[in-house]
């Protein structure tokens, strides 16, 4: 391991959120207010639908924040937020290395002692098509980024939308949900290949039956609790060995012109100087 902290950078209280906001441009007054509230460490944002120079830096500023870019124009986009008084990130990654890829899916950087990593990972649309291919691809693809990650950081954090449902108790109607396309066995199995590396799931550790963090705009989805937990943080085991929390923030959900995902946040002990 790489990264092991220095005597001054001791293990100090640290919160990571993970927020797909389904358009920064639409959501960003949202974003502000959430932030203004909660004051989470770093924040991974994802479907920016932004390219980087149309992202709002001054309302981000304003409530705190400086920002990590990776965004794309009317698709995809991922972003890191950190608040103001942390120290500048470092080795910051756009892409996965070594995979050809036009879609902005992953950004990652260093916060003193701590590897953060940000991903929207492809949706996939149905099986039996070629969006389902591209997903199992990249999938793979990330998975051997994520290896080499792994090995480099002793404290690493995964955040994200993954578009996977790793269990059934993730999915409102698992019968209904049955071999589709976020549920799928291949799906997760590439979720536990992840964990695999030496990863905890935390939600899925500690949260109660119905913590979903997305839900369909139609039928009532939100009202009615039909949702599906596909949105995560995932930590390596060294701060799984510290105490954390994570739970799911269901408010921005409620608010009018919402994104269809809900906020996650975990909080826990981490290796960061400042």
């Amino acid at each position: 391991m790489t990264d092991t902290p220095s005597p001054a950078a001791a293990h100090a209280p640290f919160s990571i959120a993970s927020w797909n906001v389904n358009s920064l441009n639409v959501r960003l007054p949202q974003v502000c207010d959430w932030l203004a509230t909660e004051r989470p460490s770093v924040v991974g944002l994802q479907e920016l639908k932004q390219v980087n120079e149309a992202v709002n830096l001054d309302a981000l500023a304003a409530a705190g924040y400086r920002a990590l870019l990776n965004g794309q124009k009317t698709y995809n986009g991922v972003a890191l937020l950190y608040r103001q008084d942390l120290p500048e990130p470092t080795d910051v990654c756009v892409d996965i290395p070594q995979f050809d890829d036009p879609q902005r899916r992953v950004i990652a950087a260093s916060f003193g002692g701590l590897r953060v990593i940000n991903a929207y990972v492809v949706n996939g649309e149905a099986l039996d098509s070629d969006k389902f291919a591209y997903k199992l691809r990249w999938l793979a693809a990330f998975v051997d980024w994520l290896r080499a990650e792994r090995a480099a950081h002793e404290h690493l954090v995964l955040t994200g939308d993954f578009n996977i449902a790793p269990t059934d108790a993730d999915v409102y109607d698992p019968a209904a949900w049955q071999n589709s396309v976020l549920c799928s066995p291949a799906e997760r199995q590439a979720f536990n290949d992840l964990l695999a590396l030496g990863l905890v799931d935390t939600l899925g550790r500690t949260a109660p039956p119905g913590s979903f963090t997305w839900w369909d705009y139609r039928a009532a989805g939100f009202r009615r609790n039909l949702g599906l937990r596909i949105d995560h943080i995932l930590v390596s085991d060294a701060l799984a060995a510290q105490a954390w929390t994570c739970r799911v923030d269901k408010t921005p959900r409620g608010w009018e012109r919402p994104s269809d995902h809900a906020p996650v946040i975990w909080q826990g002990m981490a290796p960061v100087p400042g």
